[in-house]
């Protein structure tokens, strides 16, 4: 039995701190956007979800689109630290850690759909946010930092570029087409850990 009046989202609080407001925020509108996609998402409804006034938001954002912005960040931070973990057992120079990066950003596809296509969907492409610009490149960075050590390079070459891009490319497609579940309306399936160990092989190999 409820001994409260609070709404069953669970998200709201009675008297937010000021950095809980800001944060329950964010939750609301991942929250919906993972529901109702990123088209589907309006300040109202986050700030009903939040169980605050519709005036809180523009304590902490100055748009709707700041809000989605605020998301798409906090996901971009979750999934790195995500492919991080993936790599906590793995022996250095192991090309398994390039498989482990990969199956981990297919998991971000698959588990945070709608974050991943808020940030791979368009709505971040028209935007000028140094923040999105910076997450990006510290994300690419995890892979672009394990291709040099299975290169045995020191740097981040050019080749390490160009060997990092094709693997980013070919995850982030594949990326898309499960999320689209478009393998099963081609009447086939995948055995998803032996293609992304064979491809990161290939794509090490001298």
């Amino acid at each position: 039995m409820k001994t409260t009046s609070e709404p069953e989202s669970g998200l709201a609080k009675s008297g937010y701190h000021h950095g809980d407001l800001r944060a329950g925020l964010i939750e609301a509108t991942r929250r919906l956007v993972e529901e109702k996609g990123p088209d589907g998402f309006s300040v109202s409804d986050a700030c009903r979800l939040a169980g605050v006034s519709t005036a809180a938001p523009y304590k902490h954002f100055k748009s709707k689109t700041d809000m989605l912005v605020a998301v798409v960040l906090e996901g971009m931070a979750r999934h790195r630290e995500n492919m991080e973990a993936s790599l906590a057992e793995i022996p250095a120079k192991s090309p398994q850690r390039i498989k482990a990066l990969g199956s981990e950003y297919v998991n971000f596809a698959l588990e945070e759909p709608g974050v991943f296509r808020l940030k791979f969907g368009g709505f971040t492409d028209g935007l000028d946010d140094e923040r999105l610009q910076q997450a990006g490149e510290q994300t690419f960075g995890i892979v672009l930092r394990e291709v040099a050590l299975c290169l045995d390079e020191k740097s981040i070459t050019d080749e390490v570029r160009r060997r990092g891009f094709m693997l980013w490319s070919f995850v982030h497609g594949l990326s898309f087409i499960l999320h689209d579940n478009r393998l099963s309306k081609m009447g086939g399936d995948v055995e998803l850990d032996f293609l992304l160990q064979d491809v990161a092989e290939r794509v090490l190999a001298n």
